[in-house]
């Protein structure tokens, strides 16, 4: 079972209000790694207009998307990481979307020209898609909004000041994702090796679409499809479903936070199953900046690892997902 918690009153500005509802987060952030937030403010839920805007985009005509195609897919662009990922025919994850970075909302401020992880966001034309920057404009700083109030709720609890990790993410390397999962053709699924799930005895099959895996980084926030297929693995190996809802975000938190913080948030691996039905997700990925030095916190029994700087440790993780492979030599390192 997913633990909720409701959100307005953890995004509330008066911190005496939202620190009254720390431990339900805490709790739920060290025990399963997986919290459903529910009643979210009206300025931050995805009502189905503001979904059928953002998803508009896969509608755009196969040529426009090229022009969206990171360069792994289209060697001719120059976005390497930010923009479009095309349907892969054969491998395991089965899916298609577009990254979209934090210049959607602050500009220049927040690139790097010749760091792939700060580049531009490769964005459809206005003309194509009326609306649709200014709408995915708005949540991606919802989104931000959601997660900083996140992460001053988990400072508070693990003894810290409430923006201890706020110039750490300041103009950071935050990730707003739209995918696309179309149902998988049956002649596709029998070429494969093993893809069917089975989920109980005389129920349908379900095929994996998203491999098991953990996030890389600090907080994710998904809003769902009514359609789920998100599960998260319990303490003792079962996988537990993530129910959709409509007014809810699933948030779940990534190596580096559980590594930050000693082992007390657990990062919890989780995958994707399909069931012949089309099915849509929106994740927002809260990351720090490239430069942020992530070291043992000043907290009792802190971890022991050597500091590192985040957006070194990004790029090793992300290029070795198969959306990435063979762009490793794309970034040169940062300086110690």
């Amino acid at each position: 079972m997913i633990p909720v918690v409701q959100a307005e009153p953890l995004l509330d500005a008066d911190p005496g209000v939202a620190s009254l509802h720390d431990p339900a987060l805490f709790v739920a952030a060290r025990a399963t790694g997986f919290v459903c937030l529910r009643g979210l403010p009206a300025d931050v839920a995805l009502t189905p207009e503001r979904r059928a805007l953002l998803l508009a985009v896969f509608a755009l005509e196969e040529a426009e998307k090229r022009r969206l195609y990171r360069r792994k897919f289209a060697p001719q662009n120059r976005n390497v990481y930010r923009g479009w990922f095309p349907l892969q025919p054969g491998n395991l994850t089965h899916k298609e979307g577009i990254d979209i970075g934090g210049d959607i909302a602050y500009g220049a401020r927040v690139v790097m020209p010749g760091d792939p992880l700060r580049e531009e966001s490769a964005l459809p034309e206005d003309q194509r898609l009326p609306g649709w920057r200014e709408a995915i404009t708005a949540y991606y700083l919802a989104m931000e909004r959601v997660a900083q109030a996140l992460m001053r709720s988990l400072a508070r609890s693990l003894g810290l000041p409430q923006e201890y990790f706020a110039e750490s993410f300041r103009h950071g390397l935050s990730t707003l994702r739209l995918i696309h999962y179309p149902p998988r053709e049956a002649q596709e699924l029998a070429g494969m090796s093993d893809p069917t799930v089975w989920v109980a005895p005389g129920e349908t099959p379900r095929h994996l679409i998203g491999a098991a895996h953990t996030d890389s980084g600090f907080v994710t926030l998904l809003a769902q499809d009514a359609v789920g297929g998100l599960q998260a693995r319990a303490r003792d190996g079962d996988w537990i479903d993530v129910p959709p809802s409509e007014d809810t975000l699933v948030v779940n938190f990534g190596q580096v936070l559980e590594q930050w913080s000693a082992g007390r948030i657990r990062a919890t691996e989780h995958r994707v199953l399909g069931c012949g039905v089309e099915r849509y997700s929106i994740p927002f990925f809260y990351e720090a900046r490239a430069d942020a030095l992530i070291a043992p916190l000043p907290i009792d029994a802190p971890g022991c690892f050597a500091p590192f700087r985040y957006g070194e440790f990004l790029w090793k993780r992300i290029t070795s997902f198969v959306e990435f492979r063979g762009m490793e030599n794309q970034r040169v390192p940062m300086e110690p």
